[in-house]
């Protein structure tokens, strides 16, 4: 009981600890289960591990807690693959998720057999494995690194669609793996097992969708087991699909995943927040567990030929994929190599690799003594190719993307935190004039609007932490935090301080800000703190016309606002370059062909008057 506890207590402490030192959660999670399994041999007195994941459970029960907990991980990765949006990527993407893909599973397998002495089976086997990035080591990346909108979206989507992609490439090699262990390995009944267990996860995944799909939409659940229950279908399907076909449930699950991402359900984000906390609690077991089984001769076995394995890779299949996927396309030579050097290994192969390491490790007597060496080997492989990429690709991605020029100049667009009709009317016009826009919030009826007037927009909590795994933010440079929720307000500009700077986040002024005249109001304040969220409601409905004044200098705009003080509302200063600079209370700067687009405040004078007159 102790060991077990300690596995989840140390897996939610890693969790934050990547989170307050900002890396991939995967770093921590590896590091302490080596440090509690194999390398606690060296200073233990009995030279026994600290934790070790076959005392916790049986070698039957491991293989199906793993398995279990992969069809969960595959199937949260399979609710993030929508159809319509490799539509809308560039060709590069698909080339990469296709030519890439070859390029590396060909030249993995190819080293791996020549430099680790392995099988062809078991090289190819590595080389499926190492297929696969995902967004849980790439993003952190790309958020710390801010590179230019071209790369940032190619890696992006490589890494979200590449995970489940990769990890049903590697269950179909392992698949035919299992199914050609005779003698007569290629032999007709190998090929036959092969396709039937890929049509029975197909089938299975695709009846499970199905049937999730009429519950939720004929209401069939109540709102309390939705996602308890989408989870025991999970399991369900799973677990009759190995039943009927031996491997065929991992493919059953991805496919359920990718089926439900592209049916229109409201619940979907509940599930999918529901399934990536699961996730978490899983992965971070998961790789706490499956790191203390590796065993301190093993990692001894890697040699130096593993470390130049790991370097052929990423200096040259990983490069000849990328350069293959972009012949013929706009992306420039520096942008090219930037991709190259980006291609960490995450939380999908390092745990498709443990279930099939621990698969092949009950079945040893079938391979033979060399091929159950092979299999050995192949977890630790993985693991060093997972710690290896994250830490050289991640901790040298800034310096990289500085030293080819492909960072991420000043973003022009906006964020808009709450899609109400006073957002609407200021989103409208920036987007109107050709700045990127984005409207996000969590009514309904609000996006209905948004999206009515074309604006684009995000149905979500905007504040959660994977926010940049479901929406591209490469194009947004400035934060309008514009809700009646002063408090909301506040936390936005603060959650996003370091993606766009102090000075990028600004605010509505609330009521009691505006109301007490003796103290000091803060520098983020929209429309030069001067309206609230209720009184910029009604004044854009009676009033919804923008005006615009040149202001060549700070002394035209001191005089301007002097003699129409009470009679308009700053917005912007729309410069030369048609550049929006927001009214606030830092310093403000104008040059020539500068000019004020502001509001007529005809609301606030009728106000005034009908309040004289009474």
């Amino acid at each position: 009981m102790i060991e077990l506890a300690a596995i989840l207590v140390l897996g939610i402490f890693s969790q934050w600890l990547a989170w307050k030192i900002k890396v991939p959660a995967i770093l921590p999670l590896i590091f302490l289960g080596l440090l509690i399994g194999p390398l606690s041999t060296l200073f233990t007195p009995t030279g026994e591990k600290l934790v070790d994941g076959d005392s916790i459970f049986q070698e039957e029960l491991l293989f199906s807690f793993v398995a279990i907990s992969v069809s969960v991980i595959l199937f949260e990765g399979g609710l993030t693959l929508k159809l319509k949006e490799i539509k809308k990527q560039a060709s590069v993407i698909r080339n990469i998720l296709t030519i890439g893909v070859l390029v590396t599973l060909v030249g993995g397998t190819m080293a791996a057999y020549y430099l680790m002495d392995l099988s062809w089976r078991f090289s190819f086997l590595f080389g499926t494995l190492i297929v696969v990035s995902g967004p849980t080591v790439v993003t952190p990346i790309l958020r710390h690194v801010k590179p230019n909108q071209t790369t940032n979206t190619i890696l992006k989507w490589e890494g979200i669609l590449i995970d489940p992609l990769g990890a049903l490439i590697a269950v179909l090699a392992f698949g035919f793996i299992q199914t050609s262990k005779t003698e007569q390995e290629y032999s007709l009944i190998a090929l036959r097992d092969f396709f039937l267990t890929v049509a029975t996860g197909l089938f299975l995944g695709v009846v499970a969708a199905l049937l999730l799909y009429y519950l939720l939409k004929k209401n069939r659940l109540p709102h309390y087991l939705k996602n308890v229950m989408t989870l025991a279908l999970v399991i369900l399907t799973f677990a009759i699909s190995e039943l009927i076909m031996k491997e065929a449930g991992l493919l059953a699950v991805t496919a359920m995943g990718i089926i439900l991402a592209n049916l229109k359900i409201e619940e979907l984000k509940q599930i999918l927040n529901f399934k990536e906390d699961i996730s978490l609690i899983i992965t971070s077991v998961l790789f706490l567990l499956l790191s203390s089984r590796i065993e301190l001769q093993e990692l001894s076995q890697l040699g130096l030929n593993s470390i130049i394995l790991f370097f052929v890779v990423i200096l040259v299949v990983r490069p000849l994929g990328v350069f293959l996927s972009t012949i013929n396309s706009k992306i420039n030579f520096r942008e090219k190599l930037f991709i190259s050097w980006i291609g960490p290994k995450g939380i999908v192969a390092a745990a498709v690799a443990s279930l099939f390491s621990l698969e092949l490790s009950m079945d040893e007597e079938l391979l033979g003594a060399s091929e159950a060496a092979d299999a050995r080997l192949i977890l630790p492989l993985v693991f060093m190719f997972i710690l290896g990429t994250v830490v050289v690709q991640g901790a040298s991605a800034k310096m990289v993307a500085r030293w080819l020029g492909v960072l991420r100049k000043e973003s022009p667009g906006v964020l808009f935190i709450g899609a109400n009709e006073a957002a609407r009317f200021i989103a409208k016009y920036l987007y109107d004039q050709g700045v990127p826009v984005l409207m996000a919030d969590t009514a309904h009826a609000n996006l209905i609007e948004a999206e009515e007037m074309g604006l684009p927009s995000y149905g979500g909590n905007i504040l959660k932490e994977n926010l940049w795994e479901e929406v591209d933010l490469t194009e947004m440079g400035q934060l309008f935090a514009m809700t009646s929720n002063t408090e909301i307000n506040v936390l936005a500009c603060k959650k996003f301080e370091n993606e766009f700077g102090e000075d990028k986040n600004f605010r509505l002024i609330s009521r009691r800000e505006v109301e007490v005249k003796d103290i000091d109001k803060p520098k983020n304040l929209l429309f030069h703190g001067t309206i609230d969220f209720i009184n910029l409601i009604q004044l854009v409905r009676e009033s919804p016309n923008i005006e615009e004044t040149p202001v060549n200098s700070l002394t035209d705009y001191e005089e301007f606002m002097e003699y129409n003080r009470d009679k308009i509302i700053p917005l912007f200063v729309r410069t030369d370059e048609n550049r929006f600079k927001t009214i606030s209370g830092y310093p403000l700067s104008f040059s020539k062909g500068d000019k004020l687009v502001y509001i007529e405040n005809d609301y606030f004078i009728i106000k005034q008057e009908k309040t004289e007159a009474a």
